[in-house]
């Protein structure tokens, strides 16, 4: 009686174990987890952002005046407001003390424009310039005010037109964004709304 052994061999099980792990390898490398990570993060600061503008703008139509001139930054609405985090008092999340901390709502928070927990954000609490989020105003009291953040994604850096520099209105237009080096606001291009 002949006995028939059925089941694979050792060489048929690494040959397909093989072909899983290159498989494999191809979704991750098509995939990209770090790229959807960033573009995620960019696209939870773009609807912040959207959300502390039209904030803004609740604001100065029930007072009258931004927030910025509340806290005494500047001495009316038609003035420019330089782009400065969104941590700044003036902006109105965080009050003078700062965002950490309970009892440091700023003008926004406190006048129910934006949740307490908006004071919580990431580009809220941290210290890395390139993770904020800054704010400006031009001259004129119909100027837009704008919300810019540095772009972590790169599909949005390459969508990226502007740079800016802190205490300044003015946005500077670059060609080169897709190829800058991001590693500190004075090299990062940025992507602002409104658009």
């Amino acid at each position: 009686m002949i006995k028939i052994n059925k089941g694979f061999t050792l060489v048929e099980l690494l040959i397909v174990i093989a072909l899983l792990g290159v498989l494999a390898a191809a979704v991750l490398a098509a995939i990209n987890p770090l790229e959807q990570a960033n573009r995620a993060r960019d696209t939870r600061v773009r609807s912040d952002s959207s959300q502390l503008l039209a904030a803004i703008d609740r604001y100065f139509v029930a007072m009258e005046k931004f927030p910025w001139v509340t806290s005494g930054d500047v001495a009316n609405n038609d003035a420019s407001y330089g782009f400065i985090s969104a941590q700044d008092d003036g902006v109105g999340i965080c009050a003078a003390a700062g965002c950490i901390g309970a009892g440091n709502d700023g003008y926004l928070i406190t006048n129910n424009e934006l949740k307490t927990e908006f004071r919580n954000r990431d580009f809220a609490k941290t210290a890395i310039d390139t993770d904020m989020v800054y704010i400006g105003k031009a001259t004129g009291a119909s100027s837009s005010v704008y919300a810019c953040f540095v772009p972590k994604s790169k599909s949005e850096r390459q969508k990226s037109t502007h740079t800016l520099t802190l205490g300044s209105t003015a946005l500077g237009t670059v060609a080169d964004c897709a190829t800058r080096t991001y590693a500190d606001l004075s090299t990062a291009c940025v992507t602002c709304l409104p658009q």
